[in-house]
């Protein structure tokens, strides 16, 4: 595996890495394992402290992390910025409420007294992708270095500086060695950590295949695993909605991050009296994004991260077509050496279209029509996928029995999707499984561990 930085708006290589040996990933397993013995026995406000000189540090870095971001995947800088600003958060959230989320928790019982204990486990392995090189890294070493397990990171090859600037970062900022070690490994090499009997288990934030690997081989060495893959989110917009505040929100929760977010909204179900109104505002806002330079502040739409991502989503729109979709605005060549895709619409996609089931990971917005909430509710769930979801209605209880009737792991009233330290992540079905962030993120890798003792 080829583990280098392509800057996406030149295809310049900037920067290769050697991959990591095998003798490398038994120190790093080592010294990982090591720290995990010493952290069960060390107080977690120690723990606590470090992370927040950890999140001083990275203010201090904003700069430097963001541009590399942008390097590496060619987000807008403007993007990265606020990535990092979320990631500081994040880590924060942690270093505050650590030792809260470590106390144990008292059981009722009229046998006897009891509680459990919250513990570490041992060393996490993460497998990460690139559409946002920081966040999801920070979204589970944080929990976990207070929890005091350790972690080894295999990030994706693109974002092989992100990841080594962020690990240098912790062990500047006094982490001891081995709460993060990034490696520049293969996945066989992700496998063979796996089986390590030092490692307690592996989290994986990627594509469906990537998840069935990695549970594959988690299930086989009797490791907890959590993931969380892909998304074809739905964007509801009800009969009662504020229709001025959809077409406000609407293109931009699917060209953040050029569309390659889990969450962004890919499919778009309105009630057919609003419908002919929506497309042509979506065709009208996407037709004036800026494209370009992800480093300029005006830009809108960056480029794709790789030119493989970029030929993707290509053979994806032409099959879509290919099967009787109708092309509204878009798929046009765009010039230039970047890895560009110019926003486009498609409707009219049938259940029997290629790519009705799929998930389109960049600036492409699918619309569908319907003629009643009912079936905006079934057409949203005619998905393998269940992430996250989006309702418009300016009634909230309306909104909110809406939303429970969607299967996802999140839905969102009014907003396209967001993050935040406190709110939970994570979906079900062919999204995976587990949270991420909040208390719940937090007990992922948690030994529960009762303590019991019975009445005399």
């Amino acid at each position: 595996m080829a583990y280098k930085t392509t800057y996406p708006f030149t295809g310049e290589v900037l920067k290769e890495y050697d991959n990591a040996t095998d003798a490398e990933l038994e120190q790093a397993l080592e010294t990982g394992h090591q720290l995990y013995q010493t952290w069960r026995n060390s107080p977690v406000a120690e723990r606590a402290q470090d992370l927040q000189k950890i999140a001083d540090l990275m203010k201090d870095r904003k700069e430097d992390l963001a541009k590399a971001m942008t390097y590496d995947m060619g987000k807008l800088l403007t993007e990265a910025q606020g990535e990092v600003d979320l990631c500081i958060g994040i880590v924060e959230y942690y270093a505050k409420n650590g030792e809260k989320f470590m106390e144990s928790v008292p059981l009722e019982s009229p046998a006897g007294r009891a509680y459990y204990a919250k513990q570490s486990t041992g060393v996490i392995v993460a497998v990460e992708p690139w559409n946002f090189p920081l966040y999801q890294v920070v979204r589970v070493f944080a929990p976990n270095f207070i929890v005091g397990n350790p972690m080894i990171l295999k990030h994706a090859s693109i974002c092989a500086t992100s990841a080594q600037k962020f690990a240098d970062l912790t062990l500047d900022a006094g982490a001891p060695k081995g709460a993060l070690t990034n490696l520049f490994i293969s996945y066989d090499q992700v496998s063979k950590a796996i089986h390590d009997p030092r490692v307690a288990g592996v989290c994986l934030t990627g594509s469906e295949r990537g998840g069935a690997a990695v549970a594959r081989e988690a299930g086989a060495a009797l490791k907890k695993s959590t993931l969380e893959l892909g998304g074809n989110d739905a964007f509801i917009v009800l009969d009662d909605a504020d229709f001025d505040e959809v077409k406000k929100v609407s293109p931009g929760a699917r060209l953040y991050n050029a569309g390659q977010v889990c969450t962004s909204s890919k499919r778009f179900i309105v009630m057919a009296d609003k419908y002919d109104d929506f497309v042509e505002n979506l065709k009208d806002a996407f037709s004036k994004a800026k494209i370009g330079d992800p480093m300029d502040p005006e830009t809108v739409v960056a480029p794709l991260s790789s030119k493989s991502a970029q030929e993707k989503l290509q053979k994806q729109v032409d099959s879509a077509i290919a099967g009787g979709a109708t092309l509204v605005y878009g798929n046009e060549p765009i010039n230039g050496e970047g890895f560009f895709f110019q926003p486009t619409i498609l409707t009219n996609i049938s259940k029997d279209n290629p790519v009705y089931n799929q998930e389109m990971f960049g600036p492409v917005a699918v619309v569908y029509k319907v003629d009643s909430e009912q079936e905006a509710i079934d057409l949203a769930n005619d998905s393998s996928y269940g992430l996250g979801n989006t309702i418009f209605s300016s009634n909230r209880e309306h909104a909110q029995a809406v939303a429970e009737k969607i299967e996802t792991g999140m839905s969102f009233i009014n907003s396209g999707w967001t993050s935040l330290p406190e709110l939970p992540f994570g979906g079900v079905k062919n999204s995976g499984y587990g949270r991420e962030l909040s208390e719940l993120g937090f007990d992922a890798f948690v030994n529960q561990h009762l303590v019991f003792e019975p009445n005399n």
